[in-house]
């Protein structure tokens, strides 16, 4: 635990999965096809308010739900690239266009298609109901589900331990 304490201090970086980490993985489909999925909203308070405090904040997913891209865009996170297949490429060119290094990544994901991901960035991370492999591979597990808190859990521990969390300007959304 103490080699993720100390991890937690470098992070200027968040990037997460959609499916399964900032939603729970459902997907509810209309009878038209359109689709639709369910965010927590404390992960939500949680991931405009690093975007406040200046942290780069990103999500990558395979899937191409545009309402996945609203609903982050309304919280001030720019950098959504939904349709990704290979996630790897895209975090390698994300990170060299902004000039972040690995060790200042915290990523989180749930299933196998994240670790390669993972295993490139300085602190992988997973909710607590991910696959077997990404626990592994992760440095921590939240207590949290996908869905459930999860993003809200490792974004407060990185505020808190660099002192952002509570501060006076960043009760209003």
């Amino acid at each position: 635990m103490e080699s993720f304490l100390h991890k937690l201090k470098n992070i200027t970086t968040f990037i997460f999965d959609v499916d399964g980490v900032l939603t729970d993985g459902t997907v509810y489909v209309k009878e038209d096809g359109e689709q639709s999925r369910a965010f927590n909203i404390k992960d939500g308070y949680a991931l405009q308010l690093a975007v406040k405090c200046g942290y780069n904040v990103c999500a990558v997913s395979g899937s191409r739900s545009k309402s996945a891209i609203f609903r982050l865009n309304s919280l001030g996170v720019k950098d959504v690239y939904m349709g990704i297949h290979t996630k790897i490429e895209k975090i390698k060119i994300y990170l060299e266009e902004k000039s972040i290094s690995p060790e200042e990544v915290l990523y989180m994901g749930d299933d196998i298609p994240e670790l390669e991901a993972m295993r490139l960035v300085g602190l992988p991370v997973c909710p607590a109901d991910a696959v077997e492999e990404i626990k592994a591979a992760s440095l921590y597990v939240s207590p949290c589900a996908g869905g459930k808190g999860c993003a809200r859990d490792v974004i407060e521990k990185v505020l808190k331990i660099q002192g952002k969390w509570m501060k006076e300007d960043a009760y209003s959304w």
